[in-house]
């Protein structure tokens, strides 16, 4: 059965609540081996990236209580 983003995201939100953090490069092999190439793309930094769905639906998870920590790369609960 195909993965959702939705699936993506309240995996990394899980993983958070139980972790304290993750970190992307982390996420993104992660997702990538379990959920599929398709929730990661290469941004125009060169750096992968997770899917604009999968985003949006751990916005929306979370409502504001995991912040990303743009010098560490991760995402933290807060």
């Amino acid at each position: 059965m195909e993965a959702t983003a939705q699936e993506v995201a309240e995996w990394m939100v899980k993983e958070i609540r139980f972790t304290g953090t993750l970190y992307q490069t982390a996420a993104i092999e992660y997702v990538k081996a379990n959920f599929g190439e398709q929730f990661v793309f290469v941004n125009e930094n060169g750096n992968a990236s997770l899917s604009k769905d999968v985003k949006k639906a751990f916005r929306k998870l979370h409502g504001g209580r995991i912040a990303w920590d743009r010098d560490g790369f991760l995402w933290a609960w807060t």
